[in-house]
């Protein structure tokens, strides 16, 4: 069961990623003007490494029940239960609570420790 907990929370931070480059794209992205169009493009590029950061903790948190290594284990949750709970933070914080995304990631969070 706690295998499928985690896999569970891998499943939803890849959600989640996805969901937030696309949001990225097509709200934020779409409305703001950021000059010098370079910065713009710096901008959108570190946009999108924190989206590919994230799938990449979803897939870890995926693949660790098949690790042969409770510490592999232990530490792929500790690091992404502080990653999206950070996140989770910073997004409730800055929004007022009023954006979804803090409750996705906190179930990340929440899979993610039920599943250690």
């Amino acid at each position: 069961m706690r295998d499928l907990l985690l896999q569970c929370s891998g499943a939803l931070a890849i959600v989640v990623a996805l969901v937030h480059g696309v949001l990225g794209e097509t709200k934020v992205f779409a409305r703001a003007a950021i000059e010098p169009p370079r910065l713009r493009t710096l901008i959108r590029l570190v946009w999108r490494a924190g989206t590919l950061a994230w799938i990449g903790g979803g897939v870890l948190l995926i693949a660790a029940p098949y690790m042969a290594s409770e510490v592999a284990r232990h530490w792929i949750v500790a690091t992404f239960a502080v990653v999206f709970g950070f996140a989770a933070l910073a997004n409730a914080y800055a929004t007022r609570g009023r954006h979804f995304g803090w409750m996705l990631l906190s179930g990340v969070v929440a899979l993610g420790i039920a599943g250690y």
